[in-house]
């Protein structure tokens, strides 16, 4: 069988007496091939629901059917290309079924007022003028049968579905454990290289605060010593030229006045002239020397400022390069901030990886749990039906009552088995029980040990009880030698603990029904606890009680 399409349609469903409306239908095409003297093709065309397992129709059209629908439906192509274009129409639909005036669109008639009988699926083709009927196809309701097949591969398919799911889910549980570990040495790493970083960090910046401030004290102590000196070296150098202009001023006034004496003998004093001519280019030399002391000054003073200049351009370069320092420390505490953001990032992801890891485990568990015990359920009722079947063959005297408990049995296995598909179908509503089964498993645990020791007890009670009816049908049948003769001369009737607990309800006298049901309500799970005695003296002096199994 070869699946062609299977796609989710929305359809337009019209019921008799009822209004038009869209739901989403499933459109499922599957080509089938049989193997035989003659090769046969059939077209499978099913509709289905994904919300309603009981909405199934179906129609096996064969190549002869085709034909057929091809004179009726005035088709031009043939059964080999018309599960392809079949296709390309389903196709159609889908991609315009979202628009609000849909070209193609499928319609599903039924001619009663609900979704029961025979239907009618019509592709539909609008245009402006009218609706074109493409192809029409008499759909059939599937069969008990038919819907149970369906839902039997819907429950295979489910039941795959599950373990790939629980696949991935353990190849999820090894990457999410592989990634925290990864995520857990990549925090341990950043926390020891923040660490690092951070003392790194605290040591160049009391270094270099404590150098900044021993370089700010020397260049506010060197600023201050050679203005100082720069002011001494003005003063000086001020005082200086006051003098020496002062001696000039006080010289010249003396030449003058000589010059003045001289011009008047001129005639008189050459020799005098000549004298105080060499004086006077003495003194000039003399100033000469002055003004090159004064620029030397000049020039020694500019040297200093230009040192100052150069001391004040250092001063500038440390204070950036202080910033500098600044800067880069403040980026480091925006990326150490960054580092413990990520750091609660992280860690808040594994703690939620590690929630939704404990609660898909959880789940798997509880699933896991509630399918084994249904089919511990199912085996054991096998295995009774199986045992009550065979004890049936060797007991003929009792065939009434055991066709009795086999059909009990078999309704019980039936409703196990119903029970067993309804707990496979509410496996999806269990997630919300967790908590709940997990009480009910330990207590189911505890019923299960203490029904197992009431089974004991019971079988012992039964083989008691067993030895009881053998004497008194002995005493019955042989009342006058039953007195001297031995218990085991006569013969015994032989009981199986397996038949006599199938039997227990059925005694004309002695213990009652009410004793043979459990605590946990299941009936012929055994007596009760307290009720079974240790020791029990044989009833010689008691009337006989009539059993079910002899007659006198």
């Amino acid at each position: 069988m070869e699946a062609i399409f299977s796609k989710v349609l929305k359809v337009v469903i019209k019921c008799r007496h009822c209004n038009e409306r869209k739901e989403h239908i499933r459109v499922t095409i599957e080509l089938e091939s049989s193997t035989g003297a003659i090769c046969k093709r059939d077209l499978l065309v099913r509709l289905t629901n994904d919300s309603d397992p009981h909405f199934l129709f179906s129609l096996t059209i064969s190549e002869e059917d085709f034909q057929s629908l091809k004179v009726q439906q005035s088709l031009l192509i043939e059964f080999t290309s018309f599960p392809e274009m079949l296709t390309q129409l389903l196709r159609q639909c889908q991609s315009e079924q979202n628009c609000s005036h849909p070209r193609f669109q499928l319609l599903l008639s039924f001619d009663s007022p609900s979704l029961d009988g025979p239907a009618q699926l019509n592709v539909m083709e609008s245009s402006s003028f009218k609706h074109l009927n493409l192809l029409s196809l008499q759909l059939a309701q599937a069969s008990d049968k038919q819907v149970k097949d369906y839902l039997a591969a819907c429950l295979a398919s489910l039941k795959t579905d599950k373990e790939a799911l629980e696949v991935k889910l353990q190849t999820t549980e090894d990457d999410l454990t592989k990634r925290l570990h990864n995520a857990e040495q990549a925090l341990s790493e950043k926390s020891t290289e923040m660490e690092r970083l951070h003392l790194e960090w605290t040591l160049q910046r009391s270094s270099l605060s404590n150098e900044l401030q021993s370089e700010r004290q020397r260049a506010a102590e060197l600023q201050e010593r050679l203005r100082q000196e720069t002011q001494q070296v003005c003063r000086d150098l001020e005082s200086a030229h006051q003098r020496s202009s002062q001696q000039m001023q006080s010289r010249l006034a003396q030449l003058e006045t000589s010059c003045a004496e001289l011009g008047d003998r001129n005639f008189k004093n050459e020799a005098a002239l000549r004298d105080l001519k060499s004086k006077l280019a003495g003194a000039e030399e003399e100033r000469q020397r002055l003004e090159q002391r004064v620029g030397s000054a000049d020039a020694e003073l500019h040297a200093k400022e230009r040192l100052a200049e150069q001391l004040r351009a250092r001063v500038a370069a440390l204070e950036q390069e202080v910033q500098d320092k600044e800067w880069k420390m403040s980026l480091t505490q925006e990326a150490l901030m960054a580092t413990q953001q990520q750091q609660g990032y992280l860690r808040k992801s594994v703690d939620d990886k590690e929630v939704q890891l404990r609660q898909f485990e959880a789940q798997v568990e509880v699933l896991a749990a509630d399918v084994k015990k249904g089919n511990e359920i199912i085996r054991k009722f096998q295995c009774e039906l199986q045992v009550q079947l065979d004890k049936s063959k060797y007991k003929s005297t009792v065939l009434v009552m055991q066709e009795k408990i086999v059909r009990d049995t078999s309704a019980k296995l039936e409703r196990a088995q119903q029970e067993a598909q309804d707990a496979r179908r509410q496996l999806d509503d269990r997630d919300r029980q967790i908590a709940s089964l997990k009480e009910q498993l330990e207590s189911s645990g505890n019923k299960l040990s203490d029904a197992n020791e009431t089974l004991q007890k019971n079988e012992r009670v039964i083989d008691w009880l067993n030895k009881l009816l053998n004497e008194k049908q002995l005493h019955e049948k042989f009342p006058e030698t039953s007195e001297n003769a031995p218990l085991s001369a006569g013969p015994r009737a032989h009981f199986s603990p397996y038949a006599t607990a199938s039997r227990r309800n059925d005694f004309a006298g002695g213990l009652d029904a009410k004793y043979f049901k459990g605590d946990d309500g299941i009936p012929g799970s055994g007596l009760a606890g307290a009720f079974i005695p240790r020791e029990l003296p044989p009833p010689r002096n008691k009337a006989p009680v009539a059993s079910a199994y002899f007659h006198s």
